[in-house]
C-alpha cells in the first residue's frame, strides 16, 4: 500500500491529503520512460563505438578487402587503357600509314557503350555503393568497346596485308645496316646541330655510325634510280620502291649496284663511307613518301621486336648530334 501524503493548507490552517491526478501519473511515467530511452540509446551507441561484435568485425574486414579489390581493379583498368593507347597509336601512325588507310577517328574509338539505363536492374536493387560499382562497370564497358574497335582495325589491316603482299615486299621495312645490338643509331629525325656549321638545322633522316666498308642493305624491294655523287650527301643511292616510297642512302664509300637495276629487300647495295659533308664514317638514311621526307624510324617494324622498337624510338628521339 502506497504512502498517503499530506500538505499544510495555510488558508484552512489544516493538513490536507495530497490528491494525485491521473495526468500527473501519466506525465511522470512518460518522463521516466523518455529518460530511460535516452539513457539506453546513449549506452548502446557508446557500447557500439568501443565494443564491436564478432559480426561487425568480420563485416569491417570484408569491407576493407572489397575496397582493396576495387583499388586493384581500377589500377588494372588504368594499365589496360595505357597498353591499349599504345596499340592505338602504333595502329594509326604506323600500320594504317603503311597501308594507306585512314586513321580511326577519336570519336569512334572513344564512343560510349550505353547510358545509365543499361544498369537499371542494378539500380532497382538499391545497392549502397552503386556509384562505385556502376562507375567501375562503365570503365570496363568502355575498355571493351575500345578493344572491339581495335580488333576490327586489325581485321581491316589483315585484309590489306593479303591484298598488298607486293607492296609489303616493296616498302622500306628494315634498318639499312646490321644493327642487332641497337647501338649504331647515332642521330634521329628532326632539329639537330650541324656538325660543320654548328647551327641548329632540320635533319631529314637518321644516321647510323659504323666502320668504313660496312655493308648497306636495301630496306625494301625496288629500282635504283640514282647512284652518283650528290654534293653534301656524297656518294648517294636512291631507290624507288613504288607506292609513293623512295629511300636515300648517303655518304657511301662505294656502290654495288647501278641505275636501273632491280633490288630486293636485304640485298647489299653499297658500303659505309664518309663522302660529302661528313665528319666520320656513317650512313645517312632517309625515307621519302609522296615527295615528303618522313621519320625513317617508323618503318623499322619488320626486323624488330616490340621491345626493340620502343628502344630504338627512344634512341632516335634523344638530343644527339647529327654526323652529316
Amino acid at each position: 500500500m502506497g504512502r498517503i501524503k499530506y500538505y499544510y493548507n495555510p488558508e484552512t490552517c489544516r493538513y490536507e491529503r495530497v490528491k494525485t491526478r491521473t495526468i500527473d501519473v501519466i506525465i511522470n511515467l512518460l518522463g521516466f520512460f523518455t529518460l530511460s530511452l535516452i539513457l539506453a540509446v546513449g549506452l548502446t551507441m557508446l557500447y557500439g563505438k568501443y565494443y564491436k561484435t564478432e559480426q561487425e568485425i568480420m563485416l569491417k574486414k570484408e569491407n576493407e578487402e572489397l575496397l582493396l579489390h576495387y583499388e586493384l581493379l581500377n589500377k588494372q583498368i588504368t594499365e589496360a587503357n595505357e597498353m591499349l593507347k599504345a596499340l592505338q597509336h602504333r595502329d594509326d601512325n604506323i600500320y594504317r600509314v603503311v597501308f594507306e588507310a585512314d586513321p580511326i577517328p577519336t570519336s569512334v574509338r572513344e564512343a560510349g557503350s550505353g547510358g545509365s539505363d543499361k544498369y537499371k536492374d542494378l539500380l532497382k536493387k538499391g545497392l549502397k555503393q552503386e556509384e562505385i560499382i556502376i562507375g567501375t562497370l562503365k570503365k570496363i564497358d568502355q575498355l571493351k568497346r575500345k578493344m572491339y574497335v581495335q580488333s576490327k582495325s586489325y581485321d581491316e589491316i589483315a585484309k590489306l596485308v593479303k591484298n598488298k603482299s607486293k607492296m609489303l615486299a616493296s616498302i622500306p621495312a628494315i634498318q639499312p645496316i646490321s644493327n642487332k645490338e641497337l647501338t649504331r643509331l647515332s642521330s634521329g629525325f628532326g632539329i639537330r646541330i650541324h656538325p660543320i656549321y654548328k647551327v641548329a638545322q632540320f635533319h631529314p633522316g637518321v644516321d647510323f655510325a659504323a666502320p668504313h666498308g660496312t655493308p648497306i642493305y636495301a630496306s625494301g624491294s625496288g629500282t635504283i634510280v640514282k647512284a652518283e655523287y650528290m654534293g653534301g650527301y656524297g656518294n648517294t643511292i636512291i631507290i624507288d620502291h613504288g607506292y609513293g616510297y623512295e629511300t636515300l642512302y648517303a655518304h657511301m664509300s662505294a656502290f654495288k649496284v647501278e641505275v636501273g637495276q632491280k633490288v630486293k629487300r636485304g640485298e647489299c647495295i653499297g658500303y659505309i663511307g664518309s663522302t660529302g659533308f661528313s665528319t666520320a664514317p656513317h650512313l645517312h638514311y632517309e625515307v621519302i613518301y609522296k615527295g615528303e621526307k618522313v621519320n625513317p624510324v617508323y618503318y623499322f617494324f619488320n626486323d624488330l621486336t616490340p621491345e626493340e622498337y620502343d628502344k630504338i624510338l627512344k634512341l632516335a628521339s634523344a638530343e644527339n648530334q647529327s654526323l652529316s
